[in-house]
């Protein structure tokens, strides 16, 4: 084994209220890949925080050691002129520049005081070939497809001279070709001497990519492991501190046959774009039943949820739409919530979660009404239904007068969809609602679903997660280019036949 690039000795940091690492201690070799795995809220991207300088020395205790130095960062450009560059799962691009701008932002190209364009242009080229990327770097980024910009993240990395690589979750909105692209390329950045940390949930992933691993729960080291020493569960019960075989809990799948939600021969056109996303769609929900929508990113999944959820992407649309048998036009998504229909975003930080509020005031922002006399919120009836839910939905938290931006992500996860039940849904549209979480948490989630259908509750459930759409569903709906490509009930499907379908 190469000796550590990295150590970290009894790193201790402390929130409000909140021990968020106790005296972790890991290293990492020169020139390997090391996953740092756990469940949400168990401390991985705060020491990456700490490590990349976002919580500046002086806010935590204990020490880093860089190339064998002890080092004190006061913020992220004191670490990437130490060599070590970060990129976080919100991707840190602007849309509206260009790909050679991008990768150069704050760090220009200069020829005295002016920015050379030219070389500019010329080194981003060079950086676009190291990541096998080859587009023309005067595209703007908001061109790119999702995958393509998390390599530009990369090359925009590298133009630091970067020794030490950490990328969180890298892999949570890629589908699984761009998944096994990127799982390549660090590789390739491997062989060229990157160190990388790759923090993931994704645990295949982590055993296919990964020469060490370094479990932590609870804001503590558990263990590091050579991959090879390792299996998926035995991963999952370091972090979850049990054994967990089967994660889709069992149900009794007796589906009704009443049909609750049915869209026929249903059209929508973006006029911003000037395109179809949507071209005869046809397809239901019965009662008591998870559906699941599958498909690659930009299929037209979310285009579809969005589009019978009172449309507020404002896109042209043309067919039919009937809830419970009745005939439908949602012209706001208030009138789909008079009509019973929920929708949990894919992007809770950005559309599902007001982060700066706290998960009280979140909880209740959908249905105000049921709690406010005279247009007046009753403080009281707030905290009683928010403390409802956080107790029926296990969130994790000190108070419900915590920030949501201070919780972690599956249980920002579980705010949102109590923020949706608490308008009494019979039809819950749930986008991606693992993305990002851990196997604990996940397993939560599946568990309230599992509830809510034995409820009588109707789920549709779009995941780029073929296992979890298997693993969860009753039918599913396969869409591919804004069609549906197919049908089929869960038990005769396969992730192959999935795959063809969503590929034609």
């Amino acid at each position: 084994m190469n000796a550590p690039i990295l150590e970290m000795k009894n790193i201790t940091k402390e929130f409000p209220g909140v021990k968020a690492l106790s005296n972790v201690s890991f290293q990492v070799a020169q020139g390997e890949i090391h996953c740092l795995v756990g469940e949400n809220g168990a401390g991985k991207s705060t020491l990456m925080k700490i490590l990349s300088g976002v919580y500046s020395h002086g806010n935590y205790t204990g020490d880093i050691l860089f190339n064998g130095q002890v080092q004190n960062f006061f913020g992220i450009s004191d670490s990437e002129k130490a060599g070590i560059a970060i990129i976080y799962q919100e991707l840190a691009l602007v849309p509206e520049m260009t790909v050679y701008e991008n990768i150069f932002l704050g760090n220009e190209v200069r020829n005295g005081f002016l920015v050379d364009w030219n070389e500019t242009v010329k080194k981003a080229g060079e950086m676009l070939k190291k990541v096998k990327l080859d587009i023309n770097p005067a595209l703007k980024v908001r061109e790119l497809g999702v995958g393509k910009q998390q390599l530009v993240e990369i090359a925009k990395a590298l133009s630091k001279n970067v020794k030490l690589l950490i990328l969180d979750e890298p892999t949570s909105s890629l589908n699984e070709t761009d998944s096994e692209n990127l799982l390549k390329l660090l590789r390739d950045l491997k062989e060229q001497g990157v160190t990388c940390i790759m923090i993931s949930h994704k645990l295949k992933e982590v055993i296919k990519i990964a020469d060490t691993v370094t479990v932590l729960r609870d804001g503590e080291t558990i263990c590091t492991l050579r991959a090879d020493e390792i299996s998926e569960n035995m991963l999952i019960k370091h972090m979850v501190g049990r054994e967990i075989n089967n994660i889709y809990p069992k149900r009794e799948k007796t589906v009704s046959q009443e049909i609750v939600l049915e869209v026929k021969n249903w059209s929508a056109t973006n006029p911003s774009l000037g395109r179809t996303i949507l071209k005869d769609i046809n397809f239901n929900l019965k009662k008591g039943e998870i559906v699941g929508l599958a498909g690659l990113i930009g299929s037209g999944r979310t285009e579809l949820a969005l589009s019978i959820f009172g449309n507020p992407d404002e896109y042209q649309l043309s067919g039919d739409l009937y809830v419970k048998g009745k005939k439908q036009h949602f012209a706001h998504p208030r009138d789909a919530i008079n009509a019973g229909v929920a929708y949990v975003t894919e992007d809770r930080k950005g559309d599902g979660l007001i982060l700066i509020q706290d998960v009280k005031q979140n909880i209740s922002l959908a249905n105000l009404r049921q709690i406010a006399d005279r247009g007046v919120v009753n403080n009281n009836a707030e905290v009683k239904v928010a403390n409802e839910y956080k107790s029926s939905l296990n969130i994790k938290t000190p108070s419900v007068e915590q920030l949501v931006s201070n919780l972690s992500g599956g249980n920002q996860q579980k705010v949102a969809l109590g923020k949706w039940l608490f308008v009494s849904p019979e039809i819950l549209i749930l986008d991606e609602p693992t993305r990002g979480i851990d196997v604990g948490a996940k397993y939560e989630i599946y568990t309230i679903m599992t509830d809510l259908v034995k409820q009588g509750m109707s789920i549709i459930m779009i995941s780029s997660e073929l296992s979890e759409i298997l693993g969860m569903s009753d039918r599913v709906y396969i869409v591919a280019s804004g069609k549906i490509a197919g049908e089929m009930a869960t038990a005769e499907a396969t992730q192959e036949k999935i795959m063809r379908l969503a590929t034609n």
